[in-house]
């Protein structure tokens, strides 16, 4: 039950239409959906948590991928799966031809309803690399599913540290940074001691023999002097997009609140 189903059960109740008991009946049921014999779906997340349920699509036959957001999508709520295999996103085209493949990020995204509301919070994914732009793409289609406003930065590691300083106009409005990056991933230090936002930090498998699989960007970043920097696992893209639409969407509320404020405050 999404936060729409809620709102019009209550208001049944308050019409009369239904009657109470059978109301809360409604409500224990409600949050858990069987599929398939194969997942059970937590339709209240979203009430709770602020954000639905999330398909992670690794190890998930196309088959099962395709019954678990057509649960999800209910009303046109809007669904987003992740680590989709190549397999799995032809298939989810086929069944969902409105759906938004992100072969890079290998997200699969159904947009609802909520995608024509105002942008709320203002997010900027930064990479290191050219080789970290997928886990950079699944931080921006995580956070642009929060209806964040995303920007995308690329290429700026510090090997060539001019161009970061030559994009810093463009992180100045951020309200949270993601940095994605690999080898001894540098980035994120460097940001956090040029903004005045928190940066969330990203490390990936990106590098040689002895960068270990992520392992030595993983604990350059956890080892940061940068006391605004928090980090994430590697290749976590998804919950570095996430955190970050927590962020900045509790920012942009607080921003929109506040201008209502000033606006009743001048008149």
């Amino acid at each position: 039950m999404d936060a729409f189903e809620l709102e019009r059960l209550l208001e049944a109740v308050r019409s009369g239409e239904i009657e109470p008991a059978r109301a809360a009946e409604q409500l224990r049921q409600a949050p858990l959906e069987e599929v398939g014999g194969f997942a059970t779906i937590d339709h209240q997340r979203g009430l709770r948590c602020g954000f639905p349920e999330v398909v992670f699509g690794q190890g998930k036959t196309p088959e099962q991928i395709v019954a678990i957001l057509k649960s999800l999508n209910r009303n046109g709520q809007g669904a987003l799966a992740t680590r989709v295999s190549h397999e799995a996103m032809t298939h989810l085209h086929e069944t969902f031809p409105e759906g938004v493949a992100n072969s890079v990020a290998r997200t699969f995204r159904l947009i609802g309803t909520s995608a024509d509301e105002p942008k709320v919070g203002r997010v900027v994914v930064v990479t290191a690399g050219t080789s970290d732009l997928p886990v950079a793409e699944e931080a921006r289609v995580t956070a642009e599913a929060w209806n964040c406003e995303v920007t995308l930065i690329a290429d700026v590691g510090v090997a060539g540290i001019h161009r970061l300083f030559n994009r810093l106009k463009d992180m100045k409005d951020a309200d949270v940074i993601i940095a994605v990056a690999g080898m001894e991933g540098a980035l994120p230090s460097v940001l956090g001691g040029l903004v005045d936002c928190p940066v969330i930090a990203v490390p990936t498998s990106v590098g040689y023999g002895a960068h270990f699989h992520g392992l030595s960007s993983l604990l350059g970043m956890l080892n940061s002097c940068s006391s605004n920097v928090v980090v994430t696992n590697i290749d976590g893209g998804f919950n570095g997009g996430h955190v970050a639409g927590l962020i900045a969407r509790r920012v942009g509320q607080a921003r929109t609140l506040a201008a209502k404020k000033d606006k009743v405050h001048v008149s």
